[in-house]
């Protein structure tokens, strides 16, 4: 029985191998030390630069769902959801457009909510950078946040 799992787990352990050799020398594989979120053309700022960005005028954009928005953001920042873009780009569209400098930012690794906000800004003309790691990027570095409807 012992002998049995043994030749399993080399199996297993030879099969993972061969997979992940195949997956970076293939040249098809997927990219499995980067995010995948990230396509070419998008604008990943850090926390810090964001910050430096927001004391600048720099308008902040959050995508996640408007509740996240009212229990906690970035100050100065407006909601514009992804789930419900058109409605809130309608509603925003002329200050977007008057707006040198926008950034936008969601729940952090693994959302790509703002990721698909940039995207839809930038075919619609207006250039818009990402928060990379988003709102707990800038939780953890200790920057301002207020909570409320307003921005």
């Amino acid at each position: 029985m012992r002998l049995r799992l043994a030749r399993a787990a080399a199996i297993a352990a030879l099969g993972a191998a061969l997979g992940l050799c195949w997956n970076s020398l293939s040249g098809l594989g997927l990219a499995l030390g980067q995010n995948v979120l990230i396509q070419d053309g998008d604008q990943l700022v850090g926390v810090a630069e964001a910050k430096v960005r927001l004391d600048k005028g720099a308008l902040f954009l959050d995508a996640r769902p408007e509740a996240f928005y009212v229990m906690s953001h970035i100050p100065g920042s407006l909601p514009l959801p992804e789930d419900d873009f058109d409605k809130a780009f309608a509603r925003l569209e002329k200050r977007l457009r008057s707006s040198l400098d926008v950034v936008v930012y969601c729940a952090g690794f693994g959302c790509e909510a703002s990721h698909i906000v940039a995207r839809k800004l930038k075919e619609r003309g207006i250039p818009a950078a990402i928060l990379h790691d988003g709102w707990p990027a800038w939780e953890d570095a200790h920057y301002p946040v207020r909570a409320g409807a307003e921005p």
